[in-house]
């Protein structure tokens, strides 16, 4: 495994590990002019959000995720449990069931001011935007970090050549491009574009809280670190499995290692915080899923999407043990599996490989590619966002190794450094930045507009059942559950007829249901490219129609079988 440092060897040699107390200032903070971060912070806001507007404006957004979201979030903003039944109607989950039981996410109440502003699904896109924007700061104090050799104050000869070359203006001219580069690729980077254009996700506070947690321990401040840790375990319920392996890269750096003067003691804070993490994250994964997802009337096995493995987590464990190699055969056996990881790594030319700190990404890698949900194979979502502060901490860390080797080592560097800088700044154009700035990606499809022309004709306050992509614009003034497989009854159902939409399996369904409401007291009331209102005249019963209750079983998604199988889709 590689020594985790930006040092010289000699200087590494010469460096004792002082007291937090008697610590010199963090390496290179005066190399980071504050308008340059405040640009390229702008800039990522603006960018992100208008990713997330884009989508809104064309009418791409749906009731899950965004719909949801907005309801969690109300929830909290009027002092109360965030409850969805966008999320309990369709997938059948009690009354009563709250957010929390499905992903634990208390950490999302942190959002409830910004609705006493304006309760509106637009203000989670723009918070997500601004805590994305958040990361611009700290990844540039990354680079830093992996750029300045520190001092020690101890006036050793290393300690010298440290404090001459973080003095020589020069060398800062060289960590301040390094730093607005590394700034300029997080904030434009895919992965945040990916994450902006799902309009809103857990993944917003996960970025900047990982980014914190590494920029932390790389500063040896410890008790930060840890914090963000446990904030992250409040994020989402699988993160404290990330917590836990940064506490294992913890552990290596600061182990006792040998040298010319004999052996060092270690980094015995290092050793502490990183013992504390990688048994408290995991502890705070399985209390989550185990006890307080429960507790909130979720059940702990529902995302459980690894049936090649086994029907649950022991007898996974079980057959892998037995079977070493079946993880591998899970891995591969759909060829999008090894091209995400082909894309995720050689996008940046393995150089994250060449750090401890990607062994924070094997859990959130493990669960995608081992799982059997399509979904997780796709670069399209936001899960590569989960993953993007760990991947650009390691390619850092990796090339400011290269840098204090000096000679061919840092011209290698420098060329794999501009190449991949390159490569991700294409990737983002290709993958939306372009269509950023072409009007027509601004504008809804004929369906997708007369979905909200049909929306307008809907009066405050009713019952509705709504197409996916429309219920965001109903979400706020109606009552509103997605019209899907099972008719619920209700006064208003917006639905097309012609135009697949999530979560039928085909159009021709969504006509079946049409016909189906109509000669069972529903009414046409409006239509247009395909896309019908229906009012509800009578109270004959519709064949099929339920409504969940206490006694409601929970059902799984049933993912189309077209879904899985382009990187680039989802």
């Amino acid at each position: 495994m590689p020594v985790e440092t930006g040092l010289s060897p000699s200087t590494r040699q010469n460096r004792p590990l002082l007291p937090r107390s008697v610590r010199p200032p963090a390496p290179g903070a005066a190399a980071l002019p504050g308008r340059r971060t405040a640009v390229l912070t702008l800039l990522c806001f603006a960018v992100t959000a208008a990713c997330g507007l884009q989508q809104w404006s064309a009418v791409l957004l749906g009731g899950f995720d965004l719909g949801i979201f907005h309801q969690g979030v109300a929830g909290y903003a009027h002092l109360e449990l965030p409850i969805s039944p966008v999320k309990s109607y369709h997938h059948e989950f009690p009354p009563a069931f709250s957010l929390l039981g499905d992903h634990f996410s208390p950490i999302l109440a942190a959002l409830a001011p910004l609705y006493w502003i304006w309760e509106d699904p637009r203000t989670l896109i723009l918070g997500q935007a601004l805590l994305l924007a958040a990361g611009v700061p700290l990844i540039r104090r990354i680079a830093v970090r992996c750029f300045t050799p520190p001092t020690d104050g101890t006036g050793t000869d290393g300690a010298a050549d440290a404090d001459a070359a973080r003095t020589d203006p020069a060398r800062l001219r060289t960590v301040r491009r390094i730093a607005d580069l590394a700034g300029l690729v997080y904030g434009l980077g895919w992965p945040l574009l990916a994450a902006g254009r799902g309009g809103f996700h857990e993944v917003a506070f996960a970025v900047p809280l990982t980014l914190l947690m590494l920029e932390r321990g790389l500063a040896r401040r410890y008790g930060t670190a840890a914090l963000a840790a446990a904030l992250l375990c409040l994020t989402k319920e699988d993160l404290g499995l990330l917590v836990g392996t940064y506490g294992l890269v913890l552990l290596w750096r600061g182990r006792p290692r040998g040298d010319r003067q004999g052996e060092r003691a270690g980094d015995r804070r290092a050793l502490a915080y990183g013992a504390g993490l990688l048994i408290g994250g995991p502890l705070a994964s399985a209390l989550a899923i185990v006890e307080l997802i429960p507790a909130m009337g979720g059940q702990p096995d529902y995302y459980w999407v690894y049936g090649p493995l086994g029907p649950d987590a022991g007898t996974a464990f079980g057959n892998v043990l037995g079977d070493p190699l079946l993880l591998v055969q899970v891995a591969t056996n759909a060829t999008v599996k090894p091209l995400l990881l082909l894309w995720l790594f050689g996008t940046l030319l393995l150089l994250p490989l060449r750090s401890a700190t990607t062994l924070c990404l094997l859990p959130l890698l493990a669960e995608r590619v081992l799982s059997d949900n399509p979904n997780h194979w796709s670069i399209a979502h936001h899960y590569d966002a989960f993953l993007w502060p760990v991947l650009l901490t390691a390619t850092l860390e990796a090339l400011g190794r290269l840098h204090a080797r000096g000679g061919i080592h840092r011209r290698t560097g420098y060329g794999l450094g501009t190449a991949a800088v390159a490569i991700s700044l294409v990737s983002s154009l290709a993958l939306g930045g372009i269509s950023l700035l072409t009007p027509a990606f601004w504008r809804p499809s004929a369906s997708n507009a007369a979905l909200v022309r049909g929306a307008a004709q809907i009066p405050d306050g009713a019952l509705v059942e709504a197409d996916n992509q429309v219920v965001p614009r109903l979400v706020g003034r109606t009552d509103v559950v997605l019209v899907d497989g099972v008719p619920r009854g209700r006064d208003y159902v917006l639905i097309r007829s012609d135009t697949r939409t999530f979560p039928f399996q085909t159009s021709a369904e969504q006509a079946e249901r049409i016909e189906l409401l109509l000669a069972h007291g529903y009414r046409q009331v409006w239509g247009e490219h395909g896309v019908v209102l229906l009012h509800r005249e009578s109270d004959e019963p519709v064949p099929g129609a339920r409504v969940p209750d206490d006694s409601s079983t929970p059902v799984k998604e049933i993912v189309p079988s077209d879904v899985g199988h382009n990187l680039f889709k989802g």
